[in-house]
């Protein structure tokens, strides 16, 4: 039996995450309070419902929540796989995302402002976030990007295969917080200073023909690549469920954008789940 926990601060994305697993066969419920975990995982053994995916958020009990971890180890583990996802957004976004909704924060107040609740909030929910084993942040992400995330990574996911990600970036927009391992590329050549490559990306050819004349971007590919080759393999005998190995360049247009994809494309034969994201490329 399998047990999804989907948690994180309200406004990242968490309803949209549970309807997606809902739609692919999982039997879900939303706020489930965390100290029934262990009843609901035990009356299950025996039935027909073999995955199950459950929500978690702040309104819950606060002892539960502290809890958290000593109410899992109730769980059999034998005879349930539990993955724990945990979704969270930028506070600018989540302010931004109630404000287009106007949707009522749980925590707030007379006393405590939107602002004070998302923050509140985060720590409320620590002990789930220490324990993820997958973290998303969705400031970047759009729901048909989160639902398309959440299926590929969680629920195509076979057995204990490591799910991988690469994705490219910008540093001047922020390093990707649910990045595992970040890599950066800013001193390789810049295609930018180029008027005529700038308009450009790196998925296309003006681009690639001008990165693979520099000696420097394939030592730089070569030791990504060795780096990985060495310590995925351990990351995955130690139960690692999910990695996002993060590619960044200044803008996250070019150079980022080439050495995720050569990436990619060198590790879809080597691992069975292994998906790619553009951060930058996504509007």
């Amino acid at each position: 039996m399998k047990l999804v926990i989907i948690s994180g601060r309200s406004g990242s994305g968490k309803s949209t995450a549970l309807n997606v697993l809902e739609d692919l066969g999982f039997y879900c419920i939303d706020n489930l309070p965390v100290g029934l975990l262990p009843t609901l995982m035990s009356q299950s053994q025996g039935t027909p419902t073999q995955a199950i995916a459950v929500s978690i958020d702040a309104r819950n009990i606060a002892k539960d929540l502290a809890n958290f971890s000593a109410i899992l180890d109730q769980i059999n583990r034998d005879q349930c796989k539990i993955e724990i996802i945990f979704l969270d957004a930028h506070p600018d976004t989540l302010l931004t995302r109630f404000s287009a909704t106007r949707r009522k924060h749980p925590l707030t107040g007379p006393d405590i402002s939107l602002l004070e609740a998302i923050n509140q909030e985060g720590g409320i929910l620590s002990p789930i976030a220490d324990l993820a084993d997958l973290t998303v942040d969705t400031t970047h992400l759009s729901m048909h990007q989160l639902r398309s995330m959440i299926k590929n990574r969680v629920v195509q996911k076979e057995g204990h295969e490591m799910s991988l990600l690469f994705e490219s970036f910008g540093f001047k927009h922020g390093i990707p917080k649910d990045s595992d391992l970040v890599f950066d590329v800013r001193c390789l050549p810049n295609p930018y200073w180029d008027p005529q490559l700038r308009q450009y990306t790196g998925q296309d050819l003006p681009i690639v023909e001008f990165l693979e004349k520099e000696q420097s971007v394939e030592d730089m590919s070569q030791h990504i690549d060795q780096f990985l080759k060495r310590w995925l393999p351990e990351f995955q005998d130690n139960n690692r469920t999910y990695m996002t190995v993060s590619i960044g360049c200044t803008g996250g247009q070019h150079r980022s954008v080439y050495m995720a994809e050569r990436l990619y494309r060198a590790y879809q034969d080597r691992f069975d789940n292994v998906q790619l994201r553009h951060r930058e490329l996504a509007f």
